[in-house]
């Protein structure tokens, strides 16, 4: 079998009652939102322009109030803007505003994308930051009068972070990856550097997201299973949109016998639909999103979304020759290659093998 699908309908077997329930209320309440966005971008009136305006302000406002309420009673699900403190939210409100802005070039939507994948790290791994320290000795660059060396204390983290793979799903998640395996590697007292697990899978986008199917590519996916057995898996999407991808891949590798100490996956904006699909669908489970967007439109894109994150990290492929994953690394230039050698070594490996 070189092809794993699953379908939509199977995503949605796992949602409850109640899920059924507050997703349907966050659709209504959206379709006036869309009211808004239908005024605003034919109005040539002021005060119109200032009602709807004030509309729409309300409106977010229900829905950030509708998903905080949700999402606090699910343990699996982590939203940085419900969980950090108020002085925190300005900043990544500005960010996620800079993501989203069709302005935002290539090179500044990377730049983004990196500060995005610090602070979820630290969403996921601050609680215990300050428990138990590593000390670093550092030799420094000063040697008048003698040679110098400046001490530093780290969080001793080692023990959550150096049992960890990095799962890469689509190939906009390949540069998150990196970054998430970097950060990693930072806090690591032993400088230890994830394996990587590369699974090729697609969505049939001429579906639409009712009846969707997920399709993972085993032929053109590279990992090897007995590296993910007990391990915890970290997947770095920047988009969860339906959720159906990342319960595709871990219901694999189940039917493979493999069992995961944990699973945790990391989103730039994750839909409300999607992150109560994975956390309902997947046991010991943990999403972790910097932002939560409220609905999906029929074709399964995010609303209000930022597009292809895809796209906008990689450039976009010809459509007559996609790049591989070697190629598309190459293209990230020698700034990034410099900066993530010892991640793109590993994903070298995985891909090409050993090399002597």
């Amino acid at each position: 079998m070189s092809n794993v699908v699953l379908k939509a309908e199977a995503l949605d077997g796992y949602l409850d009652e109640q899920d059924k329930v507050n997703l349907s209320r966050m659709d209504k309440v959206y379709r006036e939102v869309m009211t808004c966005f239908n005024i605003l971008s034919t109005t040539k009136l002021a005060a119109e322009r200032k009602q709807e305006e004030d509309a729409l302000i309300r409106l977010y406002n229900e829905m950030g109030e509708m998903m905080q309420d949700i999402c606090k009673n699910e343990p699996g699900i982590n939203v940085y803007s419900f969980l950090t403190p108020d002085e925190s939210h300005a900043e990544t409100s500005r960010l996620i505003a800079k993501l989203r802005d069709m302005r935002t070039e290539r090179e500044e939507f990377v730049y983004y994308i990196q500060r995005a994948y610090e602070m979820l790290f630290k969403l996921a791994f601050g609680g215990t930051l300050g428990v138990n320290k590593n000390y670093f000795i550092i030799k420094t660059p000063v040697d008048v009068p003698v040679q110098n060396y400046a001490v530093h204390k780290i969080p001793n983290i080692d023990t959550q972070i150096e049992n960890t793979v990095m799962c890469v799903m689509l190939r906009g998640a390949l540069l998150p990856s990196m970054i998430m395996s970097k950060e990693i590697q930072e806090y690591s007292s032993h400088g230890y550097t994830t394996p990587f697990a590369l699974f090729r899978i697609r969505r049939d986008d001429s579906k639409s997201e009712s009846d969707m199917e997920y399709i993972l590519d085993l032929n053109r996916s590279f990992f090897d299973l007995a590296r993910l057995d007990g391990k915890d898996l970290i997947f770095a999407d920047p988009m969860n949109a339906t959720g159906g991808s990342l319960v595709t891949v871990i219901k694999y590798l189940l039917g493979q016998g493999i069992k995961p100490r944990s699973v945790q996956f990391f989103n730039v904006i994750s839909a409300l639909k999607g992150a109560l699909r994975v956390v309902r669908a997947l046991e010991n489970c943990k999403v972790y999103t910097l932002w939560m967007d409220p609905v999906l439109n029929r074709s399964a894109y995010i609303l209000p979304g930022l597009g292809d994150a895809g796209d906008r990290i990689n450039g976009r492929d010809a459509a007559e020759a996609p790049r591989n994953i070697i190629q598309l690394i190459a293209d990230y230039g020698s700034n990034i290659a410099r900066l993530y050698r010892a991640q793109i070594r590993e994903i070298g490996e995985t891909v090409l093998g050993p090399q002597k």
